[in-house]
């Protein structure tokens, strides 16, 4: 099975198809989301293309991801760095505008030694162009992924810099909102936050999951489909396909 989750739109799915390609292609998309003013990623998995309101709410996602990023073109335009918009946009090769399409912008005109120094400086969580956009809420969110018949999934949780009581408190809402599964796996992490994870999807009775991370090249910690195994006593999301 293969799921392609890029982050607030499902146009990966418009010219592939699975048939020929000897594996099973799950439908699914990753919104950007807010909790409590954090912001977290809800991963939908299985999700059925056609849906109206998961279409809606994509498109929704897309306007908000498009206006963000001129604000953060505004912002780093006021830095002296032009043209960042036109260059986040060669970057993203025609598919959402992030962040790290920026990052490689700065690192490209020498303004910084790497993305991560970019987001460091500038992009970071209270940077100068660190613009909140109008993300849906958690339960918006899961209602999209629902309303399409998927199973709406916590991405990366440990990569948000919760305390503990706080990603408690985020796992608790998340049930409370229709989420039904953990990714338990993201990329390649330290075995001691797999276990925990693990142990957490259990406790919480949630479905487990495991993405690479992928985002592009040359990030060997988040290589393009490769994931490790989840952990035996983890019930994985695609048991219930």
């Amino acid at each position: 099975m293969l799921s392609i989750t890029d982050h607030d739109t499902l146009d990966a799915y418009l010219d592939i198809a699975d048939e020929g390609l000897g594996l099973r292609l799950i439908p699914g998309i990753e919104f950007s989301s807010k909790w409590r003013k954090i912001g977290v990623h809800i991963v939908g998995l299985n999700v059925d293309l056609k849906n109206a309101t998961i279409l809606e709410g994509a498109a929704a996602q897309t306007r908000a991801r498009t206006e963000r990023a001129k604000k953060i073109a505004d912002r780093l335009a006021l830095l002296g760095f032009k043209d960042s918009l036109q260059a986040a946009r060669v970057h993203a090769t025609g598919g959402q505008i992030g962040r790290p399409h920026f990052a490689q912008y700065l690192v490209d005109i020498g303004a910084v030694k790497s993305t991560k120094q970019a987001f460091k400086k500038y992009l970071g969580a209270g940077k100068v162009a660190d613009i909140k956009s109008c993300w849906g809420d958690i339960e918006t969110v899961t209602g999209w992924i629902t309303a399409a018949g998927g199973t709406a999934v916590l991405a990366h949780p440990a990569k948000y810099g919760l305390t503990r009581s706080k990603l408690i408190h985020l796992l608790n809402d998340f049930k409370d909102a229709g989420g039904e599964a953990l990714e338990v796996i993201s990329g390649q992490q330290k075995a001691t936050i797999t276990a925990d994870l693990a142990s957490l999807s259990n406790q919480y009775q949630l479905l487990a999951s495991c993405g690479s991370d992928f985002h592009q090249h040359h990030r060997p910690w988040a290589s393009l489909g490769r994931v490790e195994q989840l952990p035996d006593q983890c019930q994985p999301i695609w048991s219930r396909w």
